[in-house]
């Protein structure tokens, strides 16, 4: 494990969690996003951007081109800054697979975005993160919480609250 840590509030985890049992029997995806202020600090995550899995797959995801920029335009119309992609495994650890790694080498070939999968396998999900680079898997720890306390100094609390962005999926 590296010494990287992703932050990322209690509303945003919640959120991945429910997209990914809401996808169920398929696999989940999405976009995550963070201001763009709190990210020298390290990766963060204060917003989530639920997306269609166009593969409709219980073994494999893909992201729509159009959604994807979509949401990048909502990102930085909010003075935000994607920080990876999220998806879900029905039936298999939060690890990445060989086509999560194919895909990663594919779509980011410098290892900018963080990855985080959320496993279904047991009752109880799990969300790992991770930096996948040149086919290395790296994990990167998961800090979950409210929302910084330092945000909170600066931001009234109104308008600190996360922004978790539903995006309409039709089945098939």
């Amino acid at each position: 494990m590296s010494g990287e840590r992703l932050r990322i509030t209690d509303a945003a985890h919640a959120a991945m969690v429910a997209h990914a049992l809401a996808g169920v029997p398929f696999e989940a995806c999405g976009l995550f996003a963070g201001s763009v202020e709190d990210q020298a600090r390290g990766p963060s995550v204060d917003r989530f951007f639920p997306m269609r899995n166009t593969a409709a797959s219980s073994t494999l995801y893909l992201l729509d081109g159009q959604e994807m920029l979509e949401v990048e335009g909502s990102a930085d119309e909010a003075g935000a800054v994607l920080v990876g992609v999220m998806h879900s495994h029905t039936h298999t650890p939060a690890y990445p697979s060989p086509t999560d790694v194919a895909d990663a080498a594919r779509f980011d070939p410098f290892g900018v975005y963080t990855y985080i999968i959320v496993s279904l396998e047991h009752p109880d999900p799990s969300l790992r993160a991770y930096r996948i680079l040149d086919g290395a898997i790296t994990e990167v720890s998961v800090d979950v919480g409210p929302v910084d306390q330092a945000l909170v100094d600066e931001v009234p609390v109104e308008e600190a609250l996360v922004d978790v962005v539903p995006v309409d999926v039709e089945p098939g």
